[in-house]
């Protein structure tokens, strides 16, 4: 239904005509409702990286929930010289993942071990296919601080141990067991060993003298970490969680950059989400800062809506749950883009992903196709550039200052909405901003599982209610302080 206007005077109706006119004029591109401007001042990516930003990150305790400061992995990563072959870099180890895990996917269904009816959630097995390995905090073990990856795709936590037969750089001193009088193994023949097979997708193995548990996580790019399983304290913020299970890793390489190891926030009772449940209800959630160098988001356990800062309503959707299947699945319903509803037939299926581990995001190529035809319409008027690998929507924005870019928005069941940040829609493939890509991929298949990525989750609340089985979205300007 369209609304009758009311009249307006002359000269105010000449203003708006003319601010009008000059808003169509500037940068040749029309602005509606339903864009954000982008400042290509703040997307481009700085030269040098401070390994020393990643040492100590702070925390605190709020109306009862603890708060620890968040940052990107790579201000971890030391100096970076080649910032071009660095950004190149990431989207091929993400893309390396995403391709094992949809392979595992397809494995287990032709083997004929899980029933691949209608009824059958999508055979997954672990979270640790899906690691692009991106956010860090600081938190306390056995009394020593440590700088460790969070990802929600994985569940086993695990640090770096001496003596260590083969382990990569890090910022901290490795964690010693043989100093902390609070350190135990664990036994092979406990119940924690053999979770151990849904927590990694690896059996536990047994040691000798003593027989202690062993494990195994192998990743999706080539990284793994083996060692044995132990119990330690673990602090977080003034909270102490007592006999925490975790991996000492005695064999560890790949790319963590100079992180003391990972915390894993999955679903399996492994996960530090399960074992700390008691403590905080079983709720986390986060707000993942941008890349540059001093931003900082905040990792919050425990439900008090108070501590969070966020600037929009919490929308909430239904977790898609099975035992089987330890990932945080959603129900997505549509897609606008500046305000136009995209259509596909793929809406609705149960089958994405939400993950903190992966950087972009892979939609059904009905999706894909729709969505990306719809930007590319409203984005007309920006010269092209080649694709790059995954990313096939990209475009040269080196002559501007600004650009005014389409909001994206993603919809979930029961109407949670999800408004991706403006500095999640770009890509950067090149620092100079002459082949910038939309950051949103095509899964090769239209059956194949969906991944909402870390990209599209920048400058958001997101929070993980675990025994309520939902999951909020809230718009937020991450910052620790």
């Amino acid at each position: 239904m369209v609304q009758e206007k009311p009249a307006f005077p002359s000269k105010l109706l000449h203003l708006s005509l003319l601010v009008f006119l000059l808003t169509i004029l500037d940068n040749g591109v029309q602005c509606f409702r339903g864009k954000k401007v982008l400042s290509m001042h703040k997307f481009q990516w700085k030269q040098e990286s401070d390994s020393s930003s990643c040492l100590s990150q702070k925390s605190r305790w709020e109306n009862g929930a603890v708060i620890l400061e968040m940052k990107h992995k790579d201000s971890c990563s030391g100096k970076i010289l080649d910032w071009n072959k660095k950004l190149q870099k990431r989207l091929i180890m993400d893309n390396f993942q995403l391709r094992s895990l949809q392979s595992r996917i397809k494995n287990i269904i032709l083997s004929g071990n899980i029933d691949d009816s209608v009824d059958t959630q999508i055979p997954l097995t672990s979270g640790i296919r899906l690691q692009s390995l991106n956010y860090i905090v600081t938190v306390e073990l056995g009394g020593r601080k440590m700088t460790v990856i969070v990802d929600t795709g994985s569940d086993l936590s695990w640090v770096q141990c001496q003596p260590c037969n083969r382990c990569y750089n890090q910022q901290d001193p490795v964690f010693n067991p043989s100093k902390s009088p609070s350190y135990r193994t664990v036994l092979c023949n406990s119940l924690t060993c053999r979770s151990l097979q849904l927590a990694t997708g690896n059996s536990g193995v047994c040691g000798s003298n003593p027989p202690t548990c062993n494990y195994v996580v192998n990743y999706g790019d080539g990284s793994y970490t083996s060692g044995e399983v132990g119990m330690e304290h673990l602090n977080l913020g003034n909270t102490t969680v007592n006999n925490f299970i975790f991996g000492c890793g005695r064999k560890n390489q790949g790319l963590f950059g100079g992180a003391s190891g990972l915390v894993g926030l999955g679903r399996t009772d492994l996960s530090l989400i399960s074992q700390i449940s008691p403590m905080f209800g079983g709720v986390f959630s986060y707000c993942l800062p941008t890349t540059e160098a001093e931003a900082s988001g905040s990792l919050v356990m425990g439900g008090n809506s108070s501590v969070y800062k966020n600037t929009t309503p919490i929308s909430y959707t239904r977790m898609i749950h099975n035992p089987l299947l330890p990932f945080y699945f959603l129900n997505l319903t549509g897609i606008t883009v500046g305000g136009v509803e995209v259509q596909a037939p793929s809406f609705g299926k149960d089958r994405m992903i939400i993950d903190s581990g992966t950087v972009i995001s892979r939609l059904p190529p009905s999706i894909y196709q729709a969505l990306k035809a719809e930007f590319v319409k409203q984005f007309s008027g920006y010269p092209s550039a080649p694709s790059f690998m995954i990313l096939d929507s990209c475009f040269n924005l080196s002559g501007y200052q600004e650009v005014k870019i389409p909001d994206i928005k993603m919809y979930f069941e029961g109407s949670a909405e999800l408004n991706v940040d403006v500095t999640g829609v770009f890509y950067s493939v090149k620092t100079d901003a002459s082949q910038v890509c939309l950051a949103i991929a095509s899964l090769p298949y239209e059956d194949e599982v969906g991944i909402i990525g870390n990209y599209q989750q920048k400058n958001q609340r997101i929070i993980y209610d675990t025994k309520g089985s939902m999951l909020g979205f809230a718009e937020e300007a991450c910052s620790f302080y």
